[in-house]
């Protein structure tokens, strides 16, 4: 048993919480696990005081508590996840970098814990492992994935790797192509904390594209959508449990906009709605669609058409803060490109920078969480990612109101600042980033406390407390 400081009716109160409440009778199949992330920030840095209904930055991410992260070693070379009903390879070959195709057929010869049934995960089994607490640009850097459990290296941040290449293969190949017609594979970098398509066979200077492979087995069921649509402007996922709105705001707005506007949404009845966190919006990303799919009928936004979109090239606010994101953490937010991933890169063909899909409709990014956009004429990074800002939002609640708590935000002060190389985000090429691959070779900074995963860390958080250092 836990305690929790939670919202009730906008008053502070005192509820005795137990992370098993609903383990006998929940009937989802697709339980999304909580990002992790317990602190809140504004656009400009970290909100250090108490943050009430009806403040301004209320209903982000670290307001809100559902399906906190649960695992269970099982001493066999296996870790299960107790939210998914997955069980993972608990130690990949850390220095060994398969190619997609060796990825593939490698699930097939493992015998990990002696299972003959592993696979390759999709994308949505993939992401269900990642911590937005992670942050790779201290010292050292903090992976997003809880390495209690999971063995995680960084790159080595030289000539030949990069800190952040830490990129893990996914089954899920991507329906169109990206990078100059390149053929796509989505990939989770817990490096960076983010999701984009990468391209499948050639890799960095010319040779093959290699990355770490983790296997999963069990649960056939986990990231496949039952969506239900209510005919009174919602839709019901019974296999997450969550309710969306079915249109979305109909304009783009900034992230302290979006996250007002979910928060004093009143639909069908409901007064609950919130923005969704970054691992809630991308469950409902179809990847059996794409604006540029080869196949004509599979051809549109990576959402199920019953969701209406003001835009087929939208992309969406989650309520997540990416803390690689600016020169100062909490700067950022993660998005959802649902429209193409787009940016500017050198047109093999022409030698000139073009606008293209460069990391596929379904990645997940992040933007600037305010400002002006025409700052960025090109974009940002090596793949000149296209800032946005205004982008849109798509209200959702729990369909069942007591699988999620209001919680008071973390208010411990991060004790760590940026040090940056180039321009501000995450995805900036400092040393040996390169055209057409992500992210900064160069990260530093001093360590953050209350950090619970890495060498000489403190000890894992006991079950069911996972929001970081006590609410106080």
């Amino acid at each position: 048993m836990r305690r929790f400081i939670c919202w009730s009716i906008g008053l502070l109160a005192v509820v005795t919480c137990s992370t098993a409440t609903h383990a006998q009778t929940d009937t989802r199949t697709y339980r999304i696990v909580d990002t992790g992330l317990p602190w809140a920030f504004s656009d400009r840095a970290q909100i250090t005081r108490t943050l009430r209904p009806g403040d301004a930055f209320y209903g982000q991410d670290a307001c809100y508590l559902s399906n906190p992260p649960q695992y269970r070693d099982n001493n066999d070379g296996t870790i299960s996840d107790l939210n998914t009903g997955l069980m993972w390879v608990k130690s990949p070959a850390l220095e060994n970098k398969p190619t997609f195709t060796q990825a593939v057929a490698g699930a097939k010869i493992c015998r990990v814990g002696g299972y003959d049934d592993w696979r390759l995960p999709t994308i949505k089994e993939l992401y269900s492992l990642i911590d937005f607490k992670g942050d790779a640009r201290t010292d050292p850097p903090v992976a997003y994935i809880d390495t209690n459990y999971f063995d995680f290296r960084f790159g080595a941040g030289d000539q030949s790797e990069r800190t952040i290449d830490a990129q893990y293969w996914s089954a899920t190949q991507y329906l169109g192509t990206t990078m100059n017609g390149a053929a796509t594979v989505f990939g989770v970098n817990f490096a960076d904390g983010r999701i984009k398509g990468y391209p499948r066979d050639r890799g960095r200077a010319g040779g093959p594209m290699r990355q770490f492979v983790r296997y999963v087995r069990g649960n056939p069921e986990y990231g496949v959508n039952r969506f239900v649509d209510n005919h009174d402007g919602t839709i019901s996922d019974q296999a997450t449990g969550l309710m969306w709105a079915k249109t979305d705001s109909g304009r783009g707005m900034n992230w302290q906009q979006s996250l007002a506007y979910c928060e004093n949404l009143k639909l069908a009845g409901h007064d609950d709605w919130r923005l969704p966190n970054a691992k809630e919006l991308q469950s409902i990303v179809d990847y059996t669609r794409a604006p540029d799919a080869s196949d004509p009928s599979r051809r549109g936004p990576a959402i199920d058409p019953m969701f209406a979109m003001t835009d087929d090239g939208a992309w969406y606010w989650s309520s997540t803060t990416h803390l690689e994101e600016g020169r100062i953490a909490g700067e950022g937010a993660t998005y959802v490109a649902f429209g193409m991933a787009t940016g500017y890169m050198t047109d093999h063909r022409t030698g000139r920078k073009q606008l293209m899909n460069v990391h596929g409709a379904g990645a997940q990014r992040s933007d600037p969480k305010s400002g002006d956009a025409s700052r960025y004429p090109r974009g940002r990074g090596p793949q000149g990612d296209v800032v946005r800002i205004l982008n849109y939002a798509r209200a959702v609640r729990s369909i069942d109101p007591s699988t999620i708590q209001r919680v008071a935000p973390d208010t411990a002060r991060i004790a760590y600042k940026h040090t940056m190389q180039g321009p501000p985000g995450g995805e900036q090429g400092g040393p040996g980033a390169r055209e057409g691959f992500d992210g900064p070779g160069d990260f530093r900074g001093p360590p953050r406390r209350g950090d619970f995963r890495g060498p000489g860390g403190f000890p894992p958080p006991p079950p069911g407390d996972f929001r970081g250092p006590p609410i106080r």
